[in-house]
């Protein structure tokens, strides 16, 4: 099954509702990166939520960045999604080995420690939004949870997960963000409560073959849910050799005349998905002469 995102309403659009599989952005990512199990894990969930949270997003051109910065052993991480289903990400220490949690689990929260979330959305304005929240957990869900309630005021609910194989390829990643309308009634809350508390988790639902129709279906049973859409969402990176020709100038004409000094071609790697583009001495040059303007 490939990758998809559907968007719901229930309890007479009382409740907007998210749900995704994404084991194959996840595996993709995973192998771009070489990531360890429970890097994959972290960037999994992040990349899963921001995927989500980047269809929100009204504008073709809107884009949406995650950035996660903590004091564990990964350090850091970046997401970036648009409005299309797009999202691409990286982990700053993408090799992090850690025993499991004390439930077995994959230490999420201990390789990310204490630290800050930030959420920039850049939808062609002269300023982009910026929030920034204390992690909870660093498990990534309850973080993104805390957000949306204390940055965008809306109370939420997010469940992310990714499972993993023997031999550390992704089997199973998804999830699901729930938000409450500001005219919510109060029995409608507490049945999506009592409806949350008796929900798995979502890497048992997506191993037990569940679909995210049918997350939902457990999420919202009773609550009349409405399906609005439903799009495929990818790994994907829009760098090219231009891109980073402009990145390269950028960095000025000091350091490009370090390296056309060395004489040696030069291999400069995109953060988000690990392409490397060489550039010859001759092309270093030319550079050169672009950044001297």
């Amino acid at each position: 099954m490939s990758d998809y995102i559907v968007r719901a309403i229930a309890a007479n659009a009382q409740i907007r509702v998210f749900a995704a599989t994404t084991r194959d952005l996840v595996e993709e990512a995973r192998k771009a990166h070489n990531t360890s199990p429970v890097v994959t894990a972290a960037l999994g969930r992040l990349m899963t939520g921001g995927v989500m949270m980047g269809t929100m997003l009204k504008g073709e051109k809107d884009l949406l960045t995650l950035q996660v910065k903590g004091d564990g052993p990964l350090q850091g991480m970046t997401v970036t999604a648009d409005s299309a289903g797009n999202v691409k990400g990286y982990a700053l220490e993408p090799q992090v080995m850690l025993p499991p949690s004390p439930l077995g689990k994959l230490d999420v929260g201990g390789a990310v420690g204490n630290g800050m979330l930030r959420i920039i959305k850049d939808m062609g304005l002269k300023e982009p939004y910026v929030g920034q929240t204390t992690l909870q957990t660093g498990e990534i869900a309850e973080d993104l949870t805390y957000y949306f309630a204390t940055s965008e005021q809306v109370p939420s609910s997010v469940g992310l997960g990714v499972l993993m194989e023997k031999d550390n390829t992704v089997k199973h990643a998804g999830g699901f963000i729930i938000q409450l309308m500001p005219f919510t009634e109060d029995s409608v809350i507490a049945k999506l409560e009592e409806n949350l508390a008796a929900f798995p988790s979502v890497t048992k639902v997506l191993d037990e073959g569940k679909s995210p129709e049918e997350m939902l279906q457990i999420l919202l049973d009773g609550m009349d849910m409405e399906i609005t859409d439903t799009m495929p969402v990818r790994f994907y990176c829009n760098c090219d050799k231009n891109r980073v020709e402009k990145a390269i100038i950028s960095i000025g004409e000091k350091e490009i005349k370090e390296m056309v000094e060395e004489g040696k071609e030069i291999e400069v790697k995109c953060h988000f998905c690990n392409k490397g583009y060489n550039f010859s001495v001759e092309e270093l040059k030319t550079l050169l002469r672009k950044a001297k303007r």
